[in-house]
């Protein structure tokens, strides 16, 4: 691991002004992406802002009737929290099909919707990943390349890489917006939907977020109420990472809303697709999943979507 320097953030404000001073410099809570990436040599901060002390670990109600809830906030309580388990189950649902026990005790809510990707090529510094080193190409689309894991929808000739939260998927159907510090202390609110760029051709810009700035907060509209399910399917039944995860919340009449996971270099839901579901799955992933470029590898992907929502109406 490469040397690097460290300190403890007095505020989120003074956090983020310190981000964009310092080259190099990255921000640190739970740590159970950043030091695993930095480990491998994938990431090399030169200065490490630990942003773990500033209070940022509280869930409170909002005047809207939602909650808020801090950066800091660990997957853990934020999933076992009793007004997360009564009017947000599809969020309890989600964490809890992430990691293990261990890893959400120290995972932090802002951490979570920040984690890189998980794509094998990502990983492997031996091979080319434009998403690691900007421009280099993108192993995943050679001849003979391991694609299993990686998207259907959204990708790019430059990048294939999925977003590997569970979390995150559950606060994307939720309408989920996320607060944020800049540098020069003004505050920002980004919905989720617009947080987790598509690649394009920059596969290494992930985020909307400036240089510098912190997430101090995500926030949830008031609840929506309905039937709430997430399920994800996996190679294994625990530690592994979604091949294809639904969040669905169905309501009476039966509209609702459905987000994928394991799909898509974001969260992926779209209006238009939740409009569908009161005509069945097959209508819904004809929308959502329109315009998809599997690979040979992938394209078992579409159809278990299709069947994964299909297993979850029929729960109701």
């Amino acid at each position: 691991m490469k040397a690097f320097s460290f300190e403890r953030a007095s505020s989120a404000q003074a956090a983020a002004a310190r981000a964009a001073e310092v080259q190099g410099a990255k921000f640190i809570a739970g740590g159970t992406n950043l030091v695993d990436l930095m480990k491998l040599g994938i990431e090399a901060p030169e200065h490490l802002i630990d942003v773990s002390g500033l209070g940022l670990d509280r869930i409170e109600e909002t005047d809207e009737g939602g909650l808020r809830i801090g950066a800091m906030v660990s997957n853990t309580a934020l999933s076992a929290d009793v007004r997360i388990r009564r009017d947000y189950p599809v969020l309890t649902r989600a964490i809890a099909a992430g990691a293990s026990g261990q890893l959400r005790n120290k995972a932090t809510t802002g951490g979570n919707l920040l984690q890189r990707t998980r794509c094998p090529y990502f990983y492997d510094t031996a091979q080319a990943c434009s998403k690691r080193v900007p421009g280099s190409g993108c192993s995943a689309l050679t001849e003979g390349a391991f694609s299993r894991q990686l998207g259907v929808i959204g990708t790019s000739d430059a990048c294939i890489a999925t977003h590997p939260s569970d979390m995150a998927v559950a606060m994307r159907v939720l309408d989920a917006t996320i607060e944020t510090v800049t540098p020069t202390g003004m505050t920002r609110r980004i919905p989720l939907e617009e947080f987790h760029l598509l690649p394009g051709d920059t596969p290494e810009k992930e985020t909307a977020l400036m240089p510098g700035e912190l997430i101090t907060a995500v926030t949830l509209p008031a609840p929506v109420g309905g039937i709430q399910r997430y399920h994800k399917v996996r190679d294994r039944a625990s530690y592994a990472f979604a091949l294809v995860s639904v969040a669905l919340i169905r309501q009476p009449d039966g509209s609702g809303r459905v987000a994928l996971g394991g799909v898509a270099p974001r969260p992926w839901r779209l209006a238009a697709a939740d409009a569908e579901l009161p005509n069945g799955a097959r209508a819904v992933m004809a929308r959502l999943l329109d315009g998809a470029r599997p690979t040979e590898e992938t394209q078992f992907k579409i159809t278990l979507a299709e069947r994964t929502l299909a297993a979850l109406l029929l729960e109701e």
